[in-house]
């Protein structure tokens, strides 16, 4: 069983820590654990050792989900390192705000061009990823200072608030 309340998602996963992670590399681990985890093979057992196998089923499942969506590594990376914090109220740059500004106009107003819109988003999205773009695909996050990693999550907010506005545009 996994060691209660100290193992993360990359422990569990044997991998190191990272902001990019390789979900279709993890299947043979996953489906390795859940099977060894699944609760049905402790029918038999306490009460207290079936609640264990269902919690670790559970976390097993939630680290899959995890890293199955890139935007939900980050996130689960930056809150990992004590840097993100559950509805936090981040601050967006003022220059970022002014440059997603007229997208905002046009969807308020009613004027939108669909396929416009949408590239615009597409450039900002571009533009923002290129700063972090090497800290994101590169691999272990054990050599990165914290000063990266703030850059990392400049990027999240960023591309939360940009994935926002492209859900009103559909």
């Amino acid at each position: 069983f996994f060691k209660r309340g100290v193992m993360n998602y990359f422990e569990l996963f044997d991998i190191p820590v990272q902001l990019r992670v390789d979900a279709g590399q993890l299947a043979p681990r996953f489906f390795e654990l859940s099977r060894k985890f699944h609760p049905d093979y402790f029918i038999n057992e306490s009460p207290e050792v079936q609640q264990e196998a269902l919690d670790n089923s559970a976390m097993l499942n939630r680290a899959w989900k995890t890293f199955q969506q890139p935007d939900e590594t980050l996130k689960y990376v930056l809150q990992l390192k004590g840097l993100l914090e559950e509805e936090e109220k981040f601050k967006l740059p003022p220059d970022f705000l002014m440059e997603v500004m007229e997208i905002n106009e046009q969807l308020m107003d009613g004027t939108v061009d669909k396929a416009a819109v949408t590239a615009s988003i597409d450039n900002i999205q571009k533009d923002i990823y290129g700063p972090v773009k090497e800290i994101v695909e590169g691999g272990a996050v054990a050599d990165l200072s914290e000063e990266k990693l703030l850059q990392v999550k400049v990027y999240y907010y960023k591309k939360k608030y940009l994935d926002r506005i492209r859900k009103q545009v559909v």
